[in-house]
C-alpha cells in the first residue's frame, strides 16, 4: 500500500494543482469534496491533509468547515489560503474581512523556526530575514491565531501569512504555494509530504506498472474487452497497459475519420499491431464522416457530427465484437482512457464543489448504451504520469509526449465547411510545421522548438488570395499557423518562434503543397481567443 495524502476541495479553482504538486513529489494522494463525513476521513488512511483554497469567508455561518475528524487523525494538516482560515477560525482563533486584499506577487517574511520553512527562502532582505516570493488571492484573514499557534510568515498588509502548531504538525499559508508563481512553492509542499507527513515516495510509474497489471487482471479475469483506440496519448496509454496484462483479451478498435494528421493512421496500426502485436481492427469510415459533414459550417455542429458519428462506427464495430468470433467468445468489458482529472470534474457535480462542473465524454453514457462493463485503468493519473506511464512501458517518446489533438482532429481546423481536398492540403501544411519545430533547436534552452511549445498546428483559412508564382499570378489558399505556449491551457501565451523558423516554414509550405499560396502567424493569446479557431 502507498502512503497517501486527503485533499480536502473547498472549492478553489486550482486544486488539481495542490494534488499535481504532492504527485510530482512521487506521493499518491486524492481529492474529495469538503464535506466529506469524519467516517470517511478517519477510514482513508491519510499520511496527511491538505485544505485548499475558496473563495467563501471562513467568518460566515453558511461557509463550509473541514470536517472535525482531520484535526483528531494525529497527523499534519496544511491550510492553504481559506484553509488556513478555516482551520484558524474552526480551532480558537479568528478570520476577519481585511482593509487592503492581496492578489497577485508578494513578498512574505519567513517568521520562527518551523520544519516546513526551514532553509526555504528566495532572498534575504535588508535585515537579513529570509523572504519569499508568492503568490497571493485573499481579502480575508487571519486576525488572532488559535491557541497553541506562532506566526510563522508575513507581510506589511497581512501580520499572519502563515502559522504553525509545531507539537501537532498543523500548518497554514496565507499564499499558493500550488501555483508556479510561488517560486519555492514546490519545495514547500515536498517538504510538507515527506519530510513532516514522513511518506515515502513510492509513486513512481515504472513500478506502479506490476500493480496496475495486477488489478486488471483481477478485474477482467478471462473476459475480453474492447478499447476506442483515437491515437491521442491517453487511448493509446490505456491500451498499451491493459495489452501488457492481458494480451489478446483485449481488442482495439480505431476509426479513421478522415481528418487525422498525415500518416496517423499508419503509425497507430505500425506501433500497436506492428509492434505490440495488439489485436487491432482499423475501420476506415472517411466517407462516412464526411459525407455526413456535407454543407454543415458551424463550428458546434461539427463537433456533434463527428462525435455522434464515432459512437455509432464503435457501437456497430462493438455488436460484432459482443457476439465473439474465431475462437473470442465476447467482449463484456469497455475500456476507456479516462484520467484522474475528468473523473475530478465530472464527479464534483454530486458535491458541488468541483473545480469546474462539467460532464466529460470519457465519463459518459456509451458504457450504458452498449451494455459493457467499464474499465479505466488510468483514473487515478494525471496527464504528466499518464506520460510517463507510456515511456515506462515502451511506447515511442515522440508519441507518448505529442501535443495535443482534438478529439474532432482537422475538423476543428478547417474554418466553415470541411471537403476532402481541404483536409489533404492542411495535412501537409501542418505536418511540414511540425517537422520544422522538431528540428529548430533552441540555443539557449538547447530543446527543440516542438517541445518548448505546449501546442502547435496549422488551421486551413476557406479565404483564397492572390499571389506570384514564376510568372504567373495564382489565387489559391490561406493557411495560418498557431502556436503556444501554456501551463495549464486555460491561459496561453502565442509563442514567440524564430522569425527564420517561420520563414522556412512558410517557404516549404508554399512551394511544397500546391494550392496554398499564403501563409500566417497567430500572435492572439487566451484569453481572448481560445487555442483552437474553432
Amino acid at each position: 500500500m502507498h502512503n497517501k495524502i486527503l485533499i480536502l476541495d473547498f472549492g478553489s479553482q486550482v486544486t488539481q494543482l495542490i494534488a499535481r504538486r504532492v504527485r510530482e513529489a512521487h506521493v499518491y494522494c486524492e481529492i474529495h469534496p469538503c464535506d466529506v463525513s469524519d467516517e470517511f476521513v478517519r477510514g482513508f488512511g491519510a499520511q496527511g491533509v491538505i485544505l485548499s483554497g475558496s473563495h467563501m469567508s471562513a467568518y460566515e455561518e453558511s461557509t463550509d468547515r473541514a470536517p472535525q475528524a482531520v484535526f483528531e487523525l494525529g497527523v499534519p494538516v496544511l491550510g492553504i489560503c481559506y484553509g488556513m482560515q478555516t482551520m484558524a477560525q474552526q480551532l480558537g482563533g479568528k478570520v476577519e474581512a481585511g482593509t487592503v486584499r492581496e492578489f497577485g506577487y508578494a513578498e512574505v517574511r519567513a517568521r520562527s523556526h518551523t520544519k516546513l520553512l526551514d532553509g526555504i527562502e528566495d532572498f534575504r532582505n535588508d535585515q537579513g530575514h529570509g523572504m519569499l516570493k508568492v503568490w497571493m488571492s485573499h481579502g480575508d484573514k487571519v486576525t488572532a491565531l488559535p491557541p497553541g499557534f506562532v506566526v510563522m510568515a508575513s507581510t506589511d498588509s497581512c501580520p499572519i501569512a502563515g502559522m504553525a502548531d509545531e507539537a501537532r504538525r498543523f500548518y497554514g499559508v496565507q499564499f499558493h504555494p500550488e501555483v508556479t508563481h510561488t517560486a519555492r512553492g514546490a519545495d514547500l509542499l515536498r517538504r510538507f509530504v515527506l519530510d513532516v507527513c514522513g511518506c515515502q515516495g513510492d509513486w513512481i510509474m515504472g513500478d506502479y506498472i506490476a500493480e496496475a497489471v495486477e488489478r486488471i487482471r483481477e478485474q477482467v479475469g478471462d473476459e475480453e474487452v474492447i478499447l476506442g483506440l483515437s491515437g491521442g496519448v491517453d487511448s493509446s496509454v490505456a491500451a498499451a497497459l491493459i495489452h501488457r496484462a492481458i494480451g489478446d483479451q483485449l481488442t482495439c478498435v480505431f476509426v479513421d475519420h478522415g481528418l487525422l494528421r498525415l500518416n496517423e493512421g499508419q503509425m497507430v496500426m505500425d506501433m500497436f499491431a506492428g509492434r505490440l502485436h495488439a489485436r487491432v481492427i482499423h475501420v476506415d469510415a472517411a466517407d462516412q464522416f464526411l459525407g455526413h459533414l456535407k454543407g454543415v459550417s458551424d463550428p458546434e455542429a461539427k463537433r456533434k457530427i463527428i462525435g455522434r458519428e464515432f459512437v455509432e462506427v464503435f457501437k456497430a464495430e462493438a455488436a460484432k465484437l459482443k457476439a465473439g468470433d474465431g475462437g473470442h467468445k465476447g467482449a463484456t468489458f469497455l475500456a476507456q482512457g479516462t484520467i484522474y482529472p475528468d473523473v475530478i470534474e465530472s464527479g464534483g457535480a454530486k458535491s458541488k464543489k468541483a473545480t469546474t462542473i462539467k460532464s466529460h465524454h470519457n465519463v459518459g453514457g456509451l458504457p450504458e448504451q452498449l451494455g459493457l462493463k467499464l474499465l479505466e485503468p488510468l483514473r487515478e493519473l494525471f496527464k504528466d504520469e499518464v506520460r510517463e506511464l507510456g515511456v515506462a512501458l515502451g511506447l515511442p517518446r515522440d508519441m507518448v509526449y505529442r501535443h495535443p489533438f482534438p478529439g474532432p482532429g482537422l475538423g476543428v481546423r478547417i474554418l466553415g465547411e470541411i471537403h476532402a481536398e481541404y483536409a489533404d492540403l492542411l495535412r501537409r501544411a501542418d505536418a511540414i510545421f511540425i517537422e520544422e519545430l522538431r528540428a529548430t533547436i533552441d540555443p539557449q534552452t538547447g530543446k527543440s522548438w516542438y517541445d518548448l511549445t505546449s501546442q502547435a498546428f496549422a488551421v486551413f483559412l476557406p479565404v483564397k488570395s492572390v499571389g506570384v508564382m514564376g510568372d504567373g499570378r495564382t489565387y489559391e489558399w490561406v493557411v495560418a499557423l498557431r502556436a503556444v505556449q501554456t501551463q495549464d491551457f486555460m491561459t496561453a501565451h502565442w509563442a514567440e518562434l524564430p522569425h527564420s523558423l517561420l520563414g522556412r516554414v512558410s517557404n516549404r509550405i508554399i512551394n511544397e503543397v500546391r494550392g496554398i499560396n499564403r501563409v500566417v502567424y497567430d500572435i492572439s493569446g487566451k484569453p481572448p481567443a481560445t487555442i483552437e479557431w474553432e
